[in-house]
């Protein structure tokens, strides 16, 4: 291999990460600060007061919800926009909205995905129309900017992940209140959780798909109609 060759590579994988970082960063303006996927309503219903709790809930989540719908989700995704696989884009999209419990869970979605389409049609990234599913949803157009930036399939899992994790941690700063420092030592605890739970993802078969997260969709549910509430989920 010519030296060139070799010091095209890092620049490559450089460009690569800056683009994973670009996606998952909060500054990102797509609204995901704006819903907390039934975690305000877990506050206010009493299920989680205090920073184990919280760790508890946040680790049930990201094992029985991430873990077995979107990380491998966007595994699958990000093949079938690798490969030109219409079809298959449709089918997981669909398939992801219909695990969607709640109105609020199903409208976060939505509205993620369609902010991030946006985003990408003024910075001329859009995907192929031929391809793209209608109306399609946060983790199918993620999918998309991940395989057109050069993402791998496992760091892509980690960077949703991870904002996933930041996102929550945000919540419970701004609706627990968590301090800052509580937050960080929660992070410290879940990061090698976050590498566990993108592991079983990656090996998870078509048939071990699907969150099994009653108490998130009880939470989400009744968020729908609190009195008071500062998020949208």
């Amino acid at each position: 291999m010519s030296t060139d060759s070799m010091a095209g590579l890092p620049a490559q994988e450089d460009l690569a990460l800056l683009g994973l970082l670009q996606l998952v960063s909060p500054a990102l303006p797509i609204g995901a600060f704006a819903w907390s996927q039934g975690l305000e309503s877990a506050f206010e219903l009493g299920w989680v007061t205090q920073e184990q709790e919280l760790g508890e809930w946040i680790d049930g989540v990201l094992e029985d919800g991430l873990g077995r719908c979107e990380l491998p989700l966007l595994v699958r995704l990000q093949q079938a926009w690798a490969v030109g696989d219409a079809p298959a884009l449709d089918e997981w999209d669909g398939w992801l909205k219909a695990t969607r419990e709640t109105a609020e869970l199903s409208d976060e979605d939505a509205r993620l995905g369609a902010a991030l389409l946006r985003l990408l049609r003024s910075l001329e990234l859009e995907p192929p129309s031929a391809l793209m599913p209608q109306s399609p949803g946060y983790v199918t157009v993620f999918a998309w900017v991940a395989h057109q930036r050069g993402v791998p399939p496992r760091q892509a899992l980690i960077g949703f992940a991870w904002a996933w994790l930041e996102n929550q941690l945000a919540v419970a700063c701004k609706a627990m209140p968590l301090g800052h420092t509580a937050a960080q030592r929660l992070t410290e605890q879940l990061r090698p959780r976050v590498v566990e739970v993108v592991a079983q993802a990656l090996a998870r078969l078509d048939g071990e798909l699907g969150p099994i997260l009653p108490g998130l969709a009880l939470a989400s549910a009744q968020h729908e109609t609190q009195y008071s509430r500062l998020f949208r989920s």
